[in-house]
């Protein structure tokens, strides 16, 4: 389904230090989900999070404690980006997805970590550390029942949103010596290799 254009302003994105980032966001029944009420959030959300612009946002990050969380990556997302950093990052385009009280899991034991950041720690990215594969389970926006098996860069944004619903943020899970504004990181270790730039890090 095509997202309407919401009725009302867009809303801004909470930032870290507001309670609701740090709680546990409440699941919607499947008779709530067709609310317009919900239906309207869901549509706020991906206009806040292409507005952004970002590739998730979550429902608290709006101050809605609710386990919804929307997806997309966009090509002209990833314009800056080298070849050589699409393929290490296994980063590739992603359809807008809406996922309800989603329940992940991941696939195997294989991790990747690259720098990452989030539209409530403003200006900032970190070294994180994810799944490289994750299968998400949940329901859609008509509330049907819907399962996601993604890999790659898709697979980190779907495990950065579900912490958010549980009050998680990546500066809980990030390399501490390793966080930075994104303008120090970008000239300072933009085009370069990831294992190289993990060699300066080392755990």
């Amino acid at each position: 389904m095509s997202a309407a254009t919401p009725s009302a302003p867009l809303p801004a994105i909470v930032q870290a230090g507001d309670p609701v980032l740090r709680a546990r966001a409440a699941e919607l029944t499947p008779e709530r989900i067709a609310t317009p009420e919900i239906q309207e959030l869901i549509d706020t959300m991906i206009a806040t999070m292409r507005a952004a612009p970002g590739v998730g946002l979550a429902a608290p990050q709006i101050g809605v404690p609710l386990r919804v969380l929307v997806l997309e990556d966009r090509p002209d997302l990833m314009a800056k980006l080298t070849p050589s950093e699409l393929q290490e990052r296994e980063r590739v385009e992603l359809p807008v997805h809406v996922v309800i009280n989603p329940v992940l899991r991941p696939i195997g034991d294989d991790t990747r970590t690259f720098f990452e950041g989030c539209l409530s720690v403003q200006g900032y990215t970190a070294l994180v550390e994810r799944h490289a594969e994750v299968e998400v389970t949940g329901l859609d926006r008509r509330g049907q029942p819907q399962t996601l098996r993604v890999r790659g860069w898709p697979a980190r944004i779907l495990q950065h949103e579900v912490d958010h619903l549980d009050g998680t943020l990546y500066v809980d899970r990030m390399r501490s010596r390793s966080f930075s504004t994104g303008d120090q990181a970008r000239a300072r270790f933009g085009g370069r290799p990831i294992a190289e730039i993990l060699a300066e890090f080392p755990r």
